[in-house]
């Protein structure tokens, strides 16, 4: 991706968004960014404090945090506190730190992909990157393919076959013009359609249980498989993301109100749109590949950002991933205890927040900073 550079001045006194209501210095009216930054983080980190220790065996905080001190220190734990020190530190940390970078990837995901398509309705998966997820992951776990990869395989099918489909949609989209928004959103959609016809097939020829628990985990998402192996290159691809995208947060403003606005600006909309493409996708692969498609996440929270601080990039992109993280956080908290022992898919759960937050914020007449 390239920034090819309008002025400060130019890009900060347009609106973000058509219809946009931010002042005319670009800055978007509310709280001061630092104080509403802190709250967020001492809110996520109390949040995920909580969620490590609640479930079926609850631990209190105050133990919670001394295992966690005792397994990033090396400290001594008894004998009888061997079972819940395990329960906290193998199995629910790395699932809370999973949901943190995976919620706050997708929120962040979903901002640039509104902005490169300027589509209210557009999200991480528009693209169809988690339909040729669900299909790899399936058609490993029905072929028992890539077992070098060991325990991997499958989330490696899953991130091939999201790499897949995103080289289709590049391919099939391009145009004398590069990538436009109409011919992006069509061609993803048309390949989800497409991939999801695959996974069927792949099911109906190899109908075991295990195939069909494996659609149901890739089609609603989750973290209940989630590892400290797999954490570490989320964790890249999510800070990666997150900063690139703040680079580009003028760009993005102006990409937003237009190609036409965007040109005159100075801004290469072509050379733009193909990095966030790249960027969004190999990114997206990524967070499904560890915890399968988790919808409403990247569609809902933007737009709860951009009521809250504007419409600004610069902002939005700051807060979105902790707003993303906190939500996610809750989210897998309520899925694995609201029908303990069992648990929801989480999809269902974010589901079940996102449909009325969305509805209501369409009622409310906002749609993308415009009516």
């Amino acid at each position: 991706m390239h920034e090819s550079g309008p002025s400060d001045s130019g890009v900060a006194s347009s609106p973000a968004v058509p219809g946009a209501e931010d002042p005319p210095t670009g800055r978007a009216a509310g709280p001061a960014m630092p104080l509403i930054v802190v709250l967020l983080v001492g809110v996520l980190a109390v949040s995920a404090l909580l969620a490590i220790g609640l479930g079926a065996a609850a631990v209190p905080p105050g133990e919670t945090l001394r295992f966690l001190w005792a397994a990033l220190t090396g400290g001594s734990i008894t004998a009888d506190d061997v079972t819940a020190y395990q329960i906290i530190w193998q199995v629910r940390t790395p699932r809370v730190l999973l949901a943190v970078l995976v919620g706050a990837g997708l929120s962040v995901v979903g901002v640039a992909i509104q902005a490169m398509v300027r589509n209210a309705l557009a999200d991480p998966f528009v693209l169809g990157v988690s339909s040729g997820a669900s299909a790899g992951a399936v058609l490993v776990s029905a072929t028992g393919a890539l077992t070098v990869l060991g325990i991997y395989a499958v989330s490696g099918g899953a991130f091939l076959g999201a790499l897949l489909v995103s080289a289709l949609v590049y391919l099939a989209s391009r145009g004398a013009g590069g990538l436009t928004p109409l011919r992006l959103v069509l061609t993803g959609v048309a390949m989800a359609f497409g991939f999801q016809a695959v996974m069927s097939l792949i099911v109906y020829f190899v109908p075991d249980g295990e195939s069909t628990s494996t659609v149901l985990f890739w089609s609603m998402g989750g973290f209940g498989a989630a590892t400290w192996g797999a954490l570490p290159v989320v964790a890249v691809v999510t800070v990666v993301t997150v900063v690139a995208l703040r680079r580009f947060a003028r760009s993005l403003d102006v990409l937003a109100l237009g190609d036409e606005t965007s040109v005159s600006l100075g801004v290469d909309t072509v050379r733009l749109r193909k990095g966030l493409f790249v960027l969004t996708s190999l990114a997206t692969g990524a967070m499904v590949a560890v915890s399968g498609a988790i919808g409403f996440v990247g569609l809902v929270m933007p737009h709860l950002v951009r009521l809250w601080v504007g419409a600004a990039h610069v902002r939005v992109l700051t807060i979105a991933p902790l707003t993303g993280a906190i939500f996610m956080v809750w989210a897998d908290l309520v899925a694995r205890t609201l029908v303990a022992p069992r648990e929801l898919p989480l999809g269902v759960i974010t589901a079940l927040v996102g449909v009325p937050v969305f509805v209501v914020l369409l009622r409310r007449s906002y749609l993308f900073g415009g009516r």
